[in-house]
């Protein structure tokens, strides 16, 4: 699998997004993608309360531990590369965490609208 180049969305270098918990696609720490990420793990969200609450409602949890998995379970404040149509879907419904522009792939647009991302940066 070969990682798309490491933009963000305004053509940067694209910045970590956690290695605690590590996230991304690759696991390395970044909102990297490729052809093989069919979910585009691209934005760098900073969950709450509410987006964890919404999340495991529509039928992702992401806040209780998966050892097998290796993922310690997310809180409110940490970092995670989410899907971008989640994202929408979350912006949609009115509960979208913060983002990190910077550290948000530029793929993400193929998806979510930049003016969407800006009204969520942190």
């Amino acid at each position: 699998m070969e990682k798309d180049p490491e933009i963000n969305v305004f053509g940067g270098d694209l910045k970590p997004c956690s290695s605690d918990p590590l996230t991304g696609f690759f696991r390395d720490g970044h909102c990297n993608t490729c052809a093989a990420d069919q979910g585009s793990h691209t934005v760098c969200a900073v969950m709450t309360a509410e987006f964890l609450a919404y999340s495991k409602y529509v039928g992702n949890d992401l806040s209780t531990p998966r050892p097998e998995f290796r993922f310690p379970g997310l809180r409110p404040g940490d970092r995670w590369c989410l899907c971008a149509a989640r994202f929408l879907q979350a912006q949609d419904e009115g509960c979208a965490p913060k983002v990190d522009l910077e550290a948000t792939h530029i793929r993400a647009l193929d998806i979510v609208p930049l003016h969407i991302l800006e009204a969520h940066a942190i």
